[in-house]
């Protein structure tokens, strides 16, 4: 990622430890679910989450209506138009989470005023269909205590992207799975994990595997900016610890070694041996580790890049011969399109190793239709892997732009692109996922701990996968 080393500030917690979740009644139908809680509560006021589930056949444009009690009314929302008449409130879907496929979820949320109590709402209703359908929900709390318990239920064994795909391989410029079939993997990448380990967490990684149906980890190993070289065994042990929780939870993990400044990769060559040789020694038996090998080579030859990867591939085949590894590219992983070249310089000059990736990173408000453009054309002849990308500026800041991110994410899974958001974290920025104070919690579920980036980013990931199997 082109940026500075980003600020660690801390927020209180939008969706805190003092959540409650609440029953509410309905009425006879089964066309949808709705889980609502109560995040926080003060006098006059609260905040809620609504996480609405489509249990019918799939709907392109809807609206959900909220009953309340008497006295309650919507102040502000997001992630829909809400408006209010009388005690119903009315959310109606902004345009990238438009559609809801059978089963497809989306997080709403808003904060209301109250008087005299605040009981939940009495029904709900998905384009005037009761949503009753049962309600499973994964935290409760007590109002009156300042901790969260979670339980967390797993996929069943078979059904997560692991276990499904299993070890991976390219074949021809598509990743595929072990029955040889083409597929897309989607989830998100760490923040340094130096800055932001809070973030990375149990209750973190049950949330990315379970509520937002993430099928990818990426663990972002700074080797600079107070990384590995300040520790090598204890950032490998780090990385190491993250690869397990990933397993567990049935999601793939990219292990990034992220070389950002200097550009030139070779200027850490020895220590990527040294870190390679040992994460692939130690996971050489599991099937959900790829490997990243240059995150974001910048001021510096295709050639310079292809021979620092001819160097570390080795170091990996030599303890784990089937494992896909990732090659990144000129200008900050952008097939040299950021210093003013193209994909042709890896096309007629290819690194010389099998079951290798290249990469391919933009930020959506920086970069746009060349850069898409490039994509379209160097998918056909390379395959391809967006080890990172944003909704924003490449300085990981400025104003989510929601059409670019849409035009790209529509494009990548129109190719069977797989892709890692930046970042899973709170980072004090506006391609951070949650909002600032989050990681200090417990709470990693539901609307109200996302920014509008990190919504819009799950509503895309939580679709179905889909993956072939035959």
């Amino acid at each position: 990622m082109k940026r500075s080393t980003a600020a660690i500030a801390a927020c209180a917690v939008v969706l805190g430890s003092a959540a409650t979740v609440l029953p509410h009644a309905m009425a006879a139908a089964t066309g949808c679910r709705v889980d609502y809680a109560v995040a926080s509560q003060w006098s006059g006021g609260f905040q809620a989450s609504v996480k609405v589930t489509n249990l019918g056949d799939t709907v392109s444009g809807w609206t959900l209506g909220v009953a309340f009690t008497a006295g309650q009314r919507v102040t502000q929302g997001w992630n829909a138009t809400w408006t209010q008449s009388g005690a119903t409130a009315t959310a109606t879907n902004v345009d990238w989470n438009r559609t809801l496929g059978t089963g497809a979820s989306t997080d709403l949320g808003f904060v209301g005023s109250w008087s005299g109590s605040n009981p939940a709402p009495t029904s709900f209703t998905l384009n005037g269909v009761a949503c009753t359908g049962s309600i499973s929900t994964t935290s409760t709390t007590s109002t009156t205590t300042t901790s969260t318990t979670t339980t967390t239920t797993n996929p069943p064994v078979g059904r997560t992207p692991v276990a499904i795909n299993g070890q991976l391989r390219v074949c021809g410029v598509n990743l595929c799975n072990q029955y040889n079939r083409p597929i897309q993997l989607r989830g998100m990448s760490t923040h340094g994990i130096q800055w932001f380990a809070k973030c990375h967490n149990n209750a973190s990684l049950d949330a990315l595997a379970t509520d937002w149906n993430a099928d990818l980890f990426r663990i972002a190993m700074y080797v600079q900016e107070q990384g590995y070289e300040t520790n090598p065994s204890g950032f490998t042990n780090q990385v190491n610890s993250l690869v397990d929780m990933a397993e567990a939870r049935g999601m793939y993990a990219v292990i990034d070694f992220h070389t950002l400044t200097p550009g030139d990769p070779n200027y850490n060559l020895e220590r990527a041996k040294t870190f390679f040789r040992s994460v692939a020694t130690r996971n050489s038996a599991k099937n959900n580790v790829i490997y990243e090998i240059a995150n974001e080579p910048n001021g510096v030859s295709w050639a310079s890049i292809k021979s620092y990867a001819e160097q570390v591939i080795p170091v990996i085949r030599a303890a784990d011969p089937d494992a896909v590894i990732l090659v990144g590219t000129r200008a900050w992983s952008s097939l040299g399109v950021s210093e003013g070249s193209n994909e042709t310089e890896v096309i007629n000059n290819p690194v010389n190793a099998q079951n290798i990736m290249y990469t391919f990173h933009f930020y959506a408000a920086s970069h746009k239709d060349n850069y898409r453009a490039t994509v379209s054309r160097a998918a056909a002849r390379l395959p391809l892997f967006v080890s990172e990308f944003g909704t924003v500026l490449a300085t990981g800041g400025g104003t989510y732009d929601r059409a670019s991110s849409a035009a790209w994410l529509d494009l990548l899974d129109q190719l069977k692109i797989s892709y890692a958001n930046w970042t899973y974290s709170d980072a004090n920025e506006s391609s951070a996922a949650f909002r600032p104070g989050t990681c200090n919690g417990s709470t990693f579920t539901g609307s109200g701990v996302l920014t509008e980036s990190g919504a819009f980013i799950k509503s895309r990931i939580n679709t179905p996968d889909n993956f072939p199997t035959s």
